[in-house]
């Protein structure tokens, strides 16, 4: 049953109140990205749409609000939100894993325009705000997607929305995927295992229709399965090598990077650098290292 519209205001306190400023703890959602590791204190996140603005193409939620729920809200005005199905929205947005639908609606950041979250002394932080214009210094939103709530924990989002195609339709094919990324007017998303390409197509049917005729692109019911180990980014050039050496192991969404794998791949010499920057930011958000304590995003899958 969906949740019922709510003041987000209100429940953003109470959360902040129940997290307090003192004792390790950490965010629990629906447990499809992982949960807390070890015995700790553990808090949820408001749930609930609290409004929907068509006209503006935004949607504000609460952290815990399931994807599903908000896809269904969305629906009922031609409108979806760019992010993976399952579990819930703050979820989605701390893990910070694009879908296979970023080829066509961009990175996840783009879709979080505001964000209220509750910081490691136990207030509420606002950053963003209700329109695509309106950052103006450092932009805290884009900072905490990925974070894996090891800065803040949302309480609260305002979303951008997209609209949703008359129609979709998954296909497959033989050709090389860079030739059919180039040729298909704005396919959504291309997948590629080294030997079969799927290819999903938004829009009207008809040019849906015209595009796959011309192409020669075969109806399936939808993508492949992808390997749930381990995700890589790896450049165009390197592809090929993989496919030689790892045949059957990936399938890569091309034209943005990312290859699902069976495999982790291999550790690489640590980035000094890197190591010191997000020492320095965790320590600057949360100096007592109590928010999901023992996460982290540098070693993240």
């Amino acid at each position: 049953m969906p949740s019922q519209p709510m003041n987000l205001d209100d429940a953003g306190k109470a959360f902040a109140a129940e997290i307090g400023s003192e004792g390790d703890i950490a965010i629990e959602g629906l447990a499809t990205r992982g949960g807390a590791l070890g015995e700790v204190r553990t808090v949820r996140a408001p749930v609930g749409i609290e409004w929907v603005q068509p006209a503006e193409m935004t949607i504000r939620c609460g952290a815990g609000t399931p994807v599903e729920e908000v896809d269904a809200a969305l629906a009922q005005h031609g409108q979806r939100v760019a992010l993976p199905g399952g579990g819930t929205i703050g979820g989605a947005l701390s893990v910070g894993h694009s879908g296979i639908h970023r080829l066509g609606y961009g990175p996840m950041r783009d879709v979080l325009l505001q964000v209220r979250y509750v910081s490691a002394s136990g207030e509420v932080v606002k950053a963003g705000g209700q329109t695509v214009k309106n950052v103006s210094g450092f932009d805290l939103c884009r900072l905490l997607v990925g974070s894996r709530g090891t800065l803040g924990f949302i309480s609260d989002v305002i979303l951008r929305t997209r609209p949703r195609g008359d129609h979709e339709q998954w296909f497959l094919s033989d050709r090389d995927p860079w030739e059919l990324l180039t040729e298909l007017y704005r396919p959504t998303s291309v997948l590629w295992d080294g030997a079969t390409t799927w290819i999903l197509l938004e829009g009207h049917s008809e040019d849906i229709r015209s595009q796959a005729e011309s192409n020669a692109l075969t109806v399936t019911d939808g993508p492949p399965d992808l390997p749930a180990e381990a995700r890589w980014s790896l450049a165009p050039s390197e592809l090929e090598s993989l496919r030689i050496a790892a045949p059957g192991s990936f399938v890569a969404e091309i034209g943005v990077g990312t290859v699902h794998h069976t495999h982790r791949a291999s550790p690489g010499e640590a980035d000094v650098a890197k190591v010191d920057l997000h020492r320095r930011i965790k320590h600057e958000f949360d100096p007592q290292g109590r928010l999901n304590p023992g996460v982290s995003v540098l070693h993240a899958p």
